[in-house]
């Protein structure tokens, strides 16, 4: 008997992001589409860069997962039109990465405040963090650095 589609994504749900492990493919919004062709379950991805160098982690992560709860037909396709932007992210990604400590992509291009104590007496220490979808901040009140998801 075939899972439903809402079984799926519960299940793709719980794949973390292999670059931050605290949000899963669907809170980052990079699973586009799950679907039943016949036999053959269609998940349809997109990165959220062309060159992102997880794309291959991920594809691989997404077959496990599936594979694991018995789905044998699979087939990964990758969807670059449109582009995956951070509005993508699901609002419950966003909570996750406040609480972990990494300030969610705001519109404005910077951190709204500090994850950890919630000043809006902020910093940018530099332009990029320790992936490329990340730059270092710190708040000038708590004196904590911390990431910051940067809008795309």
């Amino acid at each position: 008997m075939q899972p439903s589609v809402d079984q799926i994504w519960t299940w793709l749900d719980g794949v973390p992001d292999p670059e931050i492990p605290v949000i899963s493919l669907v809170d980052l919004g990079i699973i586009r589409a799950v679907e039943w062709q016949g036999d053959t379950l269609q998940v349809t991805v997109t990165p959220t860069y062309s060159g992102c160098p997880a794309t291959s982690v991920i594809n691989f992560e997404i077959e496990k997962a599936l594979r694991e709860h018995g789905v044998e037909a699979l087939e990964l396709k990758r969807q670059l039109s449109p582009a995956w932007t951070t509005d993508w992210l699901t609002q419950s990604g966003r909570e996750k990465l406040e609480e972990y400590g990494i300030a969610p992509p705001q519109p404005a291009g910077g951190p709204a405040r500090c994850p950890r104590c919630e000043s809006r007496n902020l910093e940018r220490i530099s332009a990029f963090g320790s992936t490329p979808c990340k730059a270092q901040w710190r708040c000038k009140d708590c004196l904590e650095p911390f990431d910051y998801f940067k809008c795309i």
